[in-house]
């Protein structure tokens, strides 16, 4: 079989599994906002809730040796900065992404880490989907573990977050599917065996299963968009933002997990 055959079977098989969500019984109410974990086995919840099995905490232990660390002998820590991270970084996971006036746009908290490298570290920025910037972003993740997600309210980020809703609504790919038709439409249903969550952003960076490491949340999001046959943004893309900004104001008021741990 040539490979041709083989992609064109497998768009088949995939045009299928999505056409069956439409035989399922329908969704929960919008207002009954389930995050991810809700959907896992419990053998999956018990083993994010506790620190000592949570893998993604290997990750979380090296951001906070990174929180310490001198990027350099003339270089600040972002403790010497910013303190006890336990204090001074409580909440700010929960606010991000945020509008930067000097970038004139929203930006996530992973980029909020290299701009404060190269601005006030004098370091190179940490590679995206790097052990190091996913580390970092967990660690200040964890600092907002239990605390609600507050979606930023400056006025300039609301364009932003329309061009993100925009994009969520959108539908994309050679399987022409939107995330809002299988995360709102189809949500709690299930898809090659697999239970669709309602795309609320909880406990990003997460430890996938499938992966065996750390990814972020725009990661996640690529692997959405390859699965309908579509481009993927790249890593940092204004589009990534926008549709991450968007799904954080979905997810307003829910409690943050990070570091999640996810099938």
């Amino acid at each position: 079989m040539s490979q041709g055959d083989m992609r064109r079977g497998e768009m088949r098989r995939l045009a299928c599994l999505f056409l069956l969500l439409s035989l399922l019984p329908a969704a929960a109410p919008a207002d009954e906002r389930r995050s991810g974990s809700d959907f896992m086995s419990a053998e999956t919840r018990a083993m994010q809730k506790d620190d000592t099995a949570n893998p993604a905490m290997l990750w979380v232990q090296d951001g906070a040796a990174l929180w310490s660390r001198k990027p350099s002998a003339e270089g600040k820590a972002c403790a010497d900065c910013h303190g006890d991270a336990a204090t001074s970084m409580k909440g700010v996971a929960a606010r991000y992404p945020a509008f930067d006036a000097e970038q004139r746009r929203p930006v996530d908290l992973a980029t909020r880490i290299n701009i404060c490298r190269e601005k006030h570290q004098g370091a190179e920025p940490f590679a995206a989907e790097s052990d190091s910037l996913l580390g970092l972003t967990a660690w200040l993740g964890l600092q907002s573990r239990g605390q609600p997600i507050t979606p930023d309210p400056d006025p300039r980020a609301e364009p932003f977050r329309e061009a993100g809703r925009r994009l969520y609504e959108q539908r994309i790919g050679q399987l022409n599917f939107s995330c809002a038709q299988c995360h709102d439409d189809n949500a709690g249903k299930r898809l090659a065996g697999s239970v669709i969550p309602e795309a609320h952003p909880t406990g990003y960076p997460i430890y996938r299963l499938e992966w065996q490491g750390m990814g972020s949340l725009q990661r996640r999001l690529r692997n959405c968009m390859t699965g309908v046959r579509a481009e993927p943004f790249a890593y940092g893309a204004a589009e990534m933002i926008e549709l991450e900004l968007f799904l954080m104001s979905r997810a307003a008021g829910m409690t943050v997990e990070t570091p999640g741990v996810r099938p």
